[in-house]
């Protein structure tokens, strides 16, 4: 079997450093908000390339502290609308809807999977006070026309790059291009953990105060409570792993365009839709996703001939139980994404002889 993702190999790879940084941390007795979350934090912020970076317990609570400090600093409040690609993971809609404001969800393009730009405008009321873009799949969703609108309408723009560390927009980063960006480093992730984890970045220092105060408690000093915050704290370990993981992120990236661009140009099944791809620095192809009209009966093909793929996503979120009051909405495109859609197996550490059977069973696929 092909595996979708081999975490045990991509560990293996740097083996020896996660080890001693493990062993650092358990040797230290220090176990949180220590020497590994500061390390980390700087090394992170630098990286991406933003004067604050602040750890937190997973992606979604990096979006849900962002949305929250912008409340608690009152640039935000209840019944406020943020603008949302229809297209994402359900985690970017539960960040807005848990600080009770209201997602207004706008198509993406077919081409790049990304939020469409030219539809933002119009779903723009009095309400609107900040647009949430998503680098889907490893993909920058950033556009000139978004930084425009932003501007001319004075909206908080916020970045999902829970899929796409070390991405990039012209030279920058994605994640220090908006206003606040929350990251995600789930183990699956680019850059992954050994469990959950995830940061905001941003140069506000007001901004990163206050999100890093609601992440402790709601504290920003030892047994004084400004806010009524949670425990949303990365581990020391995780810290260490992360900060071993991140010296080899762009390496990884490189081997994952690799393989991205092996796919492209030699899977030439005219049933199956592969990425648009124009910019290879503004993809750090976390997935790899293509499309078929006969989604499912592709998946069981290649799952009988050993192929591991993992559909991204089944069920978009206006179509989901938790959001029922949205289930009788249309969003075409977004709908025939999710109908569509199969993510191949993609990493660093995979085998030309692995990359060359997929390409050969899909164009062999009828």
């Amino acid at each position: 079997m092909i595996k979708f993702l081999d975490l045990q190999k991509i560990t293996a790879k740097y083996a020896d450093e996660i080890h001693a940084a493990v062993n650092r941390v358990v040797d230290s007795g220090w176990y949180l908000q220590g020497a590994e979350n500061e390390s980390f934090e700087s090394n992170y912020g630098d990286y991406i390339g933003t004067q604050n970076c602040i750890s937190c317990a997973n992606g979604l609570d990096a979006l849900i502290w962002i949305f929250r400090a912008y409340i608690e600093l009152g640039l935000m409040k209840e019944g406020d609308e943020i603008i949302v690609p229809a297209n994402t993971y359900i985690a970017s809609i539960l960040a807005i809807t848990e600080n009770k404001l209201v997602p207004v969800l706008v198509e993406p393009s077919l081409d790049t999977y990304q939020i469409d730009d030219t539809k933002i405008e119009q779903a723009i009321t009095d309400k609107t006070k900040g647009i949430l873009i998503v680098h889907l799949y490893g993909q920058c969703a950033y556009t000139h026309k978004i930084g425009t609108i932003c501007k001319k309408y004075n909206l908080k723009l916020i970045e999902d790059n829970a899929q796409a560390h070390g991405c990039l927009f012209e030279g920058q980063k994605t994640g220090s291009i908006g206003d606040a960006a929350g990251h995600s480093f789930y183990p699956g992730k680019n850059l992954g953990a050994f469990g959950d984890g995830g940061a905001v970045t941003c140069n506000d220092p007001m901004l990163a105060e206050t999100v890093r105060a609601l992440a402790n408690y709601g504290s920003l000093k030892k047994y004084v409570f400004k806010y009524a915050g949670r425990n949303s704290r990365l581990d020391e370990i995780q810290a260490a792993v992360l900060n071993v993981k991140l010296n080899h992120l762009d390496e990884d990236i490189e081997l994952r365009k690799q393989v991205a661009a092996y796919y492209t140009e030699h899977i030439t099944n005219p049933a199956i839709v592969v990425p648009k791809v124009t910019n290879r620095d503004a993809h750090v192809f976390h997935l790899f996703p293509i499309r078929s009209n006969h989604r499912n009966e592709l998946q069981a093909y290649l799952t009988e001939h050993g192929v591991q793929t993992i559909i991204h996503y089944p069920i978009p979120p206006h179509k989901q139980e938790c959001y029922k009051e949205w289930n009788g909405l249309s969003f075409p495109i977004t709908e025939q994404i999710h109908d569509e859609e199969l993510s191949l197996p993609i990493s660093p550490v995979m085998e030309l002889f692995e990359i060359q059977k997929i390409v050969d069973l899909l164009n062999d696929w009828k």
